[in-house]
């Protein structure tokens, strides 16, 4: 089985309204495909990079699931302290270069797979059926356990998305009962609708502090392909290691001069770095000069710099 784009959700500020929509939470994880067939099992995420050696708890298909032949998709989580999804806390398993410790960071991280779709069964594609029929399928061939989960589908969505926001969760994905599976396409027959927002940046610079990274300096690509400054932060939920190691990392990497169109201000015990790195950021909303307000660290991800694109809304 040749690994796919999957289908993404469009964005949206407002619940769609009239009948034909359900509703479902939107896990803080990262998306993970599941390919099995009888030969072997195997893991991709979103960008098609493999990950079955990063999840050993999905890849025993047969203990959770009832057909051998079958591509499903989900979210992978961890939860957090407060037993909320923590995105921080799932980059730790997804972000482990070296394979052999997957093992014992399994044994800190604990992972749950929120299976929401299943494309293929047994020889046939599905993604062209009504979602309401592959809903109906994977709950006669899915039987959750410890690290296997159903997303259910509620038709209070407005219930559901108040009950998201007390919690401070990311969101809710509605979808439509009637739409097919539209494979690496971002359709409206899905639409994300989010308690807060997030983007995924670049670091351009850091300032330290006792010789620890202290804050970082962010930046997004606009239309002519520079670099565009959009806030710094150093909140979120690293630890005091977790800033050590990133001085380390960043290190390495300083520059003369700074990155960014436009010299940011009052940053006078900045290093300028290659904006190589990038973070994912959660923030309440854009300032009127252009800055994330009230940004704080969601964890680190490997994407290309120049996917980090200024787009507000």
């Amino acid at each position: 089985m040749e690994p796919i784009f999957p289908m993404e959700p469009e964005s949206s500020v407002t619940i769609p309204g009239g009948e034909g929509w359900v509703a479902q939470i939107k896990w803080d994880g990262v998306r993970v495909l599941t390919y099995s067939d009888d030969e072997r099992v195997r893991l991709f995420n979103r960008k098609k990079n493999e990950r079955t050696m990063h999840y050993p708890e999905i890849t025993n298909v047969q203990s959770y699931c009832k057909q051998s032949s079958v591509i499903l998709d989900g979210e992978v989580i961890s939860l957090g302290e407060n037993g909320k999804p923590a995105f921080h806390e799932v980059m730790k398993r997804d972000g482990i270069r070296r394979l052999d410790r997957v093992k014992l960071v399994a044994e800190s991280v604990p992972i749950v797979y929120m299976i929401f779709d299943v494309l293929y069964l047994n020889g046939n594609w599905l993604n062209t059926r009504p979602f309401r029929e592959r809903n109906n399928i994977l709950s006669e061939i899915i039987t959750p356990n410890d690290h296997i989960q159903l997303v259910p589908s509620v038709c209070e969505a407005g219930a559901l998305f108040h009950a998201i926001k007390e919690q401070g969760m990311e969101g809710i994905v509605m979808k439509r009962n009637d739409s097919p599976y539209v494979i690496g396409k971002k359709k409206d027959y899905w639409v994300k609708v989010k308690n807060y927002r997030d983007i995924i940046a670049v670091i351009g610079g850091f300032t330290l502090r006792h010789n620890i990274v202290s804050a970082i300096l962010l930046g997004l690509y606009d239309e002519k392909g520079k670099l565009q400054y959009v806030g710094h932060t150093g909140t979120g939920k690293m630890t005091d290691q977790e800033w050590r190691e990133l001085a380390e990392l960043l290190k390495p990497m300083v520059i003369r001069e700074h990155p960014f169109a436009k010299k940011p201000e009052r940053h006078g015990d900045y290093y300028w770095v290659r904006p190589e790195m990038t973070v994912k950021v959660k923030f309440a909303e854009w300032t009127e000069g252009g800055a994330m307000r009230q940004p704080s660290i969601e964890g680190f991800i490997q994407i290309s710099p120049h996917e980090c694109r200024l787009i507000r809304g």
